[in-house]
Parts: structure tokens; C-alpha cells; sequence
């Protein structure tokens, strides 16, 4: 046999371990009724409204109070903790045992690192479960205990997300709060066992599609995946709302020190009051 004949198969992004498939890159085969197809076309309007947030507008422009985004790490410790404790509970059950991947997907650790280089070793006791992030936590522990296919819907939203435009945020937060280039503060966003995130979601998308379900399994999962996604924008709006507290505490000092400031010195140099010791500088932003 002629070996220029043999196409060698696709990776599947995984490092070590983990099943190989062959997966195709244009998607033909895929029908409406796979689970994968589902959940993009049911979340589609969640998706694109949890985009436009105000809170990932300013995200994406770099526009990141670095007191916010310790609680917004804080926030995601609290909501993956959740979630991946109630996957290890149910890890042998026959719908989350095919997409189970603990060492390339799962964020807890990652994140207690990133939060002990924020608050320090005592960070644990420095943190504490916000209002606008327990009723996600709650509603994680509740399926997991009582319906563990609804898992399937967390995991999707969460980790598909964080292998996409997580990536982005990743490098805006980098910039924007001048975070080190080897990356502490942002271990959260490093899949060190994923060496394709385009082709580790093909092969979880293909191990959802997989699974045994019939369609009215199938729509609760992509119906819990909109909750999930409406979960995820409580916590945008709550730190949305902190962050303007932040911004008119600033302002507030800013204005107390009018007269020791001059408005063209401002214009210069937006920094101008914190190299002088008048105003805190709380705010990074980053322009594109």
C-alpha cells in the first residue's frame, strides 16, 4: 500500500492520554438533532446577550478595575469548586463519564493559584461567596445531586467558553492590569494539558453527541444551559455594580482635590493624580 495514501488522524488537542478520534474540520455529518448543534443553536441568544453585557463590553476594551477582577476570580473559584466537585461525584455516570477530563479541563486549582498571587497565602480567608454567585453555586450542587445529565449543560457553557473568547480575555486582562508574561494571574486561562483547543472541543463535542439521550434530554440540557448562562450575567451585573461604586469613590476623590489639580494636567497624563499621591490608582485601561 502506497503510505502517501494514508492520512494520518487529526489530533484531538489532548496532551497525554485521552481517546483519540478522527475528526472532521468542515463538520459534515453533524445533524440539527446532535446535541452539540443543539445547544449552539438554543444558546444563541443567551450567548449573544451575555456578550454584550456592559461588564464584557468594558472587558474587551481593556477598561479593568483590578479590584473587580480579583472578585471576578474569586467569583469563578467559587462556581468551578461547584461544579467540579459534583463531576467527581458523578464521574461513572454513564452522561458525564464520556466527557470527563479532569487533567485538561478543570479549573479550581489553576484558580487558587491565581487568587493566592491576588490576596496573598491567607487568601482563602480574604474571600467569600458573593450574593450574585450563590444562586449559580446552589443551582450546581442542586443538579448534581439530583440530576446529573444537567451537568452536561454547565460543563459546555463553562469550559467551551473558557477554550474560545476566554483566550481573549485572557491576553486583554494580561495588558490591561500589566500582569507578568509568565502568566501569574492568569492560570485560569492556561490548559497546559490541551495542546489544540480547536481540536479538543471537536472531541468533546463529538463525546456529547454521543451520549444516550433522547430529545426531550437533549432540550433540558440546552434549556439549562440558557440558565447557566443567565446565572453567568447575575455575576456580570454584580460586579458590574461594584465597579461603578469603585469609579465614583474615585471620582469623588478626584473632585476633593480639584483644586490641587489642574485640568490640562489631567488632559496630559490620566495618571497625572496617582504619580502625586492624590487619587488611588485602581483603574487600568487599555486602548485598541
Amino acid at each position: 500500500m502506497d503510505s502517501n495514501s494514508i492520512s494520518e488522524p487529526k489530533s484531538n488537542g489532548v496532551k497525554k492520554g485521552g481517546a483519540r478520534i478522527i475528526v472532521d474540520d468542515n463538520d459534515e455529518g453533524l445533524s440539527p438533532t446532535d446535541l452539540s448543534e443543539m445547544l449552539a443553536e438554543g444558546t444563541k441568544e443567551s450567548h449573544d446577550r451575555a456578550e454584550n453585557c456592559q461588564f464584557v463590553k468594558d472587558f474587551l476594551r481593556g477598561h479593568i478595575i483590578k479590584d473587580v477582577f480579583k472578585r471576578a476570580t474569586a467569583a469563578l473559584y467559587f462556581v468551578y469548586s461547584a461544579m467540579e466537585e459534583e463531576i467527581e461525584k458523578n464521574k461513572d455516570h454513564p452522561h458525564i463519564a464520556p466527557i470527563y477530563f479532569p487533567a485538561e479541563l478543570h479549573r479550581r486549582e489553576a484558580l487558587a493559584r491565581d487568587l493566592e498571587y491576588f490576596y496573598g497565602a491567607d487568601w482563602e480567608s480574604q474571600i467569600s461567596l458573593s450574593a450574585g454567585t450563590k444562586p449559580y453555586v446552589d443551582r450546581i450542587h442542586e443538579v448534581g445531586e439530583a440530576d446529573p445529565v444537567l451537568l452536561v449543560a454547565h460543563s459546555y457553557t463553562r469550559y467551551m467558553g473558557d477554550l474560545s473568547g476566554g483566550q481573549i480575555l485572557k491576553k486583554v486582562a494580561q495588558r490591561a492590569l500589566k500582569l507578568p508574561a509568565s502568566g501569574e494571574g492568569l492560570n485560569f486561562y492556561q490548559f497546559k494539558g490541551i495542546t489544540s483547543h480547536r481540536g479538543f472541543k471537536q472531541l468533546y463535542r463529538s463525546r456529547m453527541n454521543e451520549l444516550e439521550l433522547d430529545p426531550e434530554a437533549k432540550q433540558r440540557i440546552v434549556d439549562e444551559s440558557n440558565r447557566a448562562f443567565g446565572f453567568n450575567m447575575m455575576v456580570f451585573s454584580e460586579l458590574e455594580e461594584i465597579g461603578n461604586t469603585i469609579k465614583e469613590e474615585v471620582q469623588e476623590q478626584v473632585s476633593g482635590h480639584a483644586e490641587l489639580i489642574q485640568e490640562d494636567d489631567f488632559n496630559k497624563c490620566p495618571y497625572y493624580a496617582a504619580k502625586m499621591g492624590k487619587v488611588p490608582l485602581l483603574f487600568f485601561s487599555v486602548n485598541y
